[in-house]
């Protein structure tokens, strides 16, 4: 039991080390969020259902969008979250994840309504076959996937840029914009990040034509596909694909590519409006090729496992995880961290001098890495689980009796997630279980904690919220330079010095690290405090002085 509360104690300090006085966007200020479900931000056509019906569906997109319930602020930084799912529904991709209302999905965009952002957890096209006979179908099918989540997610950015203009229904700030993602969502933010050249796909360097097929069309009186030992052939063709933007009407022109010629693969939405944004943030995915952030204008924040068993945290080839089989060489943290440092975008976050603990954690991650810390990039690390496998960054939990999607024509109402037979053995949730040993909402909000404490001074800076002074340098001093009396206490505590120091601020939080009150202005060497409206337990006060705070715990009976 001392164990626990020990490793609770630290998780709240850690949450205190970048705490200050209750701001918008440093902290959360609003106590209820007001959900928009399944507004729709256009259409367009998925392969999903190729195989099954031999035609593209037009597929309806839509996002739930979080906004802070009673603020009165019209103009505010919006938030677009992209859930994981490898591409494909879930079920389909073995997974329990794999939607816009994934716990992780709703829980950060709820934190962040609650600090006063808006946020939307946006839904795009998935379909691709991971498990492909060859190397280069099972590459071509990653990148055609993650090249139509790129035109997804520049349509949503359009959409609220046409929002604003046109009356604004979710009162967003169209110049502070972030787009954020989970998992496989990381994938394509990144490529939202870096991928705005339809060239980029053909000139890769890390490897050189890795997004090319040994394929060529014989002379006219042939016409038959064959392969010659080049590989020239691009996986990715604007006229059977739309262009990088999606902002083309792409009728499919022939068979090629196993597409059914008269569909259309790429339908328009919101056409003359922006795809700009000014902050990309990935937990975990991977970038389809360095040699895309050349001409980069948009940082990024990466958080990754340094052992990530799902995405190269270097430079490696991605492989399926089910099989061991090889998709493509993708490039992961250490890259983008490396490449960012070289050319100074992160200066802005290097210029903050930020020391809180979670960007120690960060730097000594990198440590254990082998590399330099790139300011900007968390460098995350867990011990291992019991059977030895690295978790990665987790931040999803569920519900093991909730029923999962209708799953015809057996089970048209579903199967709970405990009973619904995995292909690799045991129930989904047994499979979900063997990544996430425990597996609670608590585990996964301490490590989302993790994860905000690291982003949002960062995007304060980035953004230019005003926020981000507050987490500058502060110091922890030692807890003998104050007093706490009576502890336990019966509800009033009187926080002294001895030495003739001022007190400035007094913050008191739960075990949670929840903010329970703040004394501001004190200027006095004591201060007694009534805490008569907190219930019994134990709880953790920061006491700023002059040079830095100081961190107490209290007992309330």
């Amino acid at each position: 039991m001392k164990r626990i509360f020990t490793i609770l104690t630290a998780m709240v300090f850690m949450l205190l080390s970048y705490s200050s006085e209750a701001q918008r966007y440093d902290e959360e200020i609003f106590t209820d969020v007001t959900v928009t479900s399944n507004v729709l931000y256009g259409f367009n056509g998925t392969v999903i259902t190729v195989p099954s019906t031999g035609s593209i569906f037009k597929q309806p997109l839509v996002m739930d969008v979080y906004e802070p319930d009673g603020d009165t602020q019209t103009e505010r930084p919006l938030v677009l979250v992209f859930h994981t799912g490898n591409f494909l529904p879930n079920v389909t991709n073995g997974q329990i994840a794999g939607t816009k209302t994934d716990s992780s999905a709703v829980e950060i965009c709820t934190q962040l309504a609650r600090r006063g952002f808006v946020a939307a957890s946006v839904s795009y096209r998935g379909g691709w076959n991971p498990l492909a006979e060859t190397q280069p179908e099972r590459a071509l099918g990653l990148i055609q996937a993650a090249y139509r989540g790129i035109q997804d997610g520049r349509a949503a950015i359009r959409y609220f840029k046409k929002d604003a203009e046109g009356g604004n229904q979710f009162g967003v700030d169209d110049s502070k914009i972030t787009c954020w993602g989970l998992g496989t969502g990381g994938y394509l933010v990144l490529g939202l990040a870096s991928l705005d050249d339809f060239q980029e796909i053909i000139t890769t360097t890390n490897g050189p034509g890795k997004f090319l097929l040994d394929l060529f069309i014989g002379p006219p009186s042939d016409g038959v596909p064959g392969q010659d030992g080049v590989p020239d052939t691009p996986m990715i063709a604007p006229p059977h694909h739309g262009d990088v933007n999606g902002e083309v009407l792409t009728i499919v022109p022939d068979a090629n590519f196993g597409l059914p010629p008269g569909d259309t693969s790429n339908y328009v939405n919101h056409p003359g409006y922006s795809n700009d944004f000014q902050l990309a943030v990935n937990i975990g995915g991977a970038l389809g090729d360095v040699s895309w952030l050349a001409d980069q204008t948009i940082p990024i924040i990466s958080v990754q496992s340094i052992n990530d068993i799902f995405a190269p945290y270097d430079d490696a080839v991605l492989i399926v995880p089910t099989t061991g089989d090889p998709i493509a060489r993708v490039q992961g943290l250490q890259q983008i961290g490396a490449i960012q440092e070289a050319s100074g975008i992160n200066q802005g976050w290097k210029d903050l001098n930020l020391n809180d603990a979670v960007t120690m954690a960060a730097q000594d991650g990198a440590a254990m890495a082998g590399h330099d810390y790139y300011e900007g990039s968390f460098s995350w690390f867990k011990p291992p689980n019991s059977n030895g496998i690295d978790e990665g960054v987790v931040i999803n939990w569920w519900d093991p009796s909730a029923l999962s999607p209708p799953i015809l024509p057996d089970f048209p109402n579903g199967v709970p997630w405990n009973q619904l037979p995995h292909p690799s053995g045991g129930t989904f949730h047994d499979q979900g279980l063997a990544l996430n040993e425990g597996m609670s909402a608590e585990k996964s909000r301490a490590n989302i904690a993790e994860v905000m404490a690291y982003v949002i001074p960062r995007a304060c800076k980035t953004l230019a919220l005003g926020c981000e002074s507050t987490n500058v340098n502060e110091v922890k001093l030692a807890d003998n330079l104050v007093a706490v009396a009576p502890n336990p206490a019966l509800g009033f505590v009187t926080v002294s010095t001895d030495n003739n120091e001022t007190l400035n601020r007094i913050e008191v939080y739960n075990m949670d690290g929840k903010l329970m009150s703040s004394i501001t202005d004190i200027n006095q060497t004591h201060k007694t405090i009534e805490l008569n409206n907190q219930a019994s337990g134990m709880y953790i006060m920061k006491v700023y002085l002059e040079n830095g705070f100081v961190t107490k715990k209290l007992m309330l009976k």
